[in-house]
């Protein structure tokens, strides 16, 4: 991995996923393995907002007049935030950047900061198998506890294992022609993100298919790789 120009000890990492691949999942065990900060973009604009920061105040200006907030207004954000003690280590970036023209005012304001960006992680995903994962995915109304109609089914049909619950919901975006179209347009916008970060030298792909587990375990070592 090409470290050049990141500050000694600091890891800045950006998660690149579809939806369903575990960005959350995996963000979270790197937070607590490394002492990183997952950061998303809808998080960082909801709180800057709030704390009425005068890149927030523009966002919220924006929002308001229901307009898409910049990226000027982003990288503005984004560099508050990244000057706060507790992302002194690292953080995880999840949601941004989502185009080249992101990524390269991130590296500016990265280069600006004395940092960089470590790895570029892709979590890659077979489309056929992740459009099934998806679609097939429930939860209990009244617990909130997920099920699966082929991996993970109630013990007893139609009722939930951990309340006894008999009403089940499903999200009405998870069914498979929703999923597929998510996946193309991911796909869509990304493929010349990765082309970016692969010229860089600072990408790396992870097999999302495999277990929880197994997954956060390349991604481990690929972040250790990162920060050696």
């Amino acid at each position: 991995m090409d470290g050049t120009g990141t500050a000694q000890g600091t890891v800045n990492l950006v998660l690149l996923g579809p939806p369903g691949a575990g960005k959350g999942t995996q963000a979270r065990m790197l937070e607590e393995q490394f002492g990183l900060v997952q950061l998303s973009t809808g998080d960082l604009l909801r709180a800057a907002v709030a704390a009425g920061t005068e890149a927030g105040n523009a966002a919220k200006a924006v929002m308001e007049a229901g307009d898409l907030v910049s990226d000027e207004i982003v990288i503005a954000i984004l560099r508050d935030r990244l000057g706060e003690p507790d992302c002194a280590r690292g953080v995880i970036l999840d949601g941004f950047p989502r185009t080249t023209v992101q990524a390269e005012a991130l590296d500016a304001l990265m280069t600006e900061m004395g940092q960089g960006i470590r790895a570029a992680i892709s979590l890659e995903v077979d489309a056929a198998a992740m459009v099934a994962r998806i679609s097939g995915r429930y939860t209990c109304a009244g617990c909130g506890e997920g099920y699966h109609d082929r991996f993970k089914t109630p013990a007893t049909p139609g009722t939930c294992d951990t309340c006894g619950g008999t009403e089940m919901t499903r999200r009405a975006d998870d069914t498979a022609e929703t999923v597929e179209q998510r996946l193309r347009a991911y796909h869509a916008q990304t493929a010349p993100l990765i082309d970016y970060y692969d010229g860089k030298g600072v990408l790396a792909r992870a097999d999302a298919m495999a277990d929880i587990d197994a997954v956060a375990r390349e991604l481990n070592t690929i972040v250790t790789q990162a920060v050696a």
